[in-house]
């Protein structure tokens, strides 16, 4: 349910992290809170974004809900696709339906994010 190449935050992103860059997006739980997503607002590419801070939002037949980047960094790519069908959201969060790639502006930050196991233990889960 939980990729364990992913790591977590308590607002329910993920990053996944190949190199200096850092795939961002929203996980399984999320898009089951939201419910229909029918919008998604992301930076644009060049954009900085900062750990804790908001770098877009999701919207959804019920409510919007700020994305709070995981990790710092560089917006590298936004996934265009997004735009087009919000709604893969829905579909798969962990994969094809990213939100951003950055340059990670600083690579340790990862280690203050919550493992597969300990996402699912904070969902209740485990």
């Amino acid at each position: 349910m939980y990729p364990d190449n992913l790591r977590y935050t308590k607002e329910h992103e993920w990053v996944k992290v190949e190199g200096a860059t850092g795939t961002i997006g929203i996980t399984d739980h999320a898009q089951k809170e939201l419910g229909d997503i029918v919008y998604v607002d992301l930076p644009k590419v060049g954009a900085v974004v900062e750990t804790g801070k908001s770098l877009g939002s999701v919207e959804s037949v019920k409510a919007v809900s700020e994305i709070y980047a995981p990790v710092s960094g560089e917006v590298l790519e936004i996934n265009a696709m997004l735009s087009a069908s919000p709604e893969k959201l829905n579909e798969d969060p962990h994969g094809e339906a990213w939100l951003v790639k950055v340059k990670l502006s600083s690579p340790d930050e990862i280690n203050q994010l919550m493992s597969a196991a300990d996402y699912r233990k904070h969902l209740g889960e485990a």
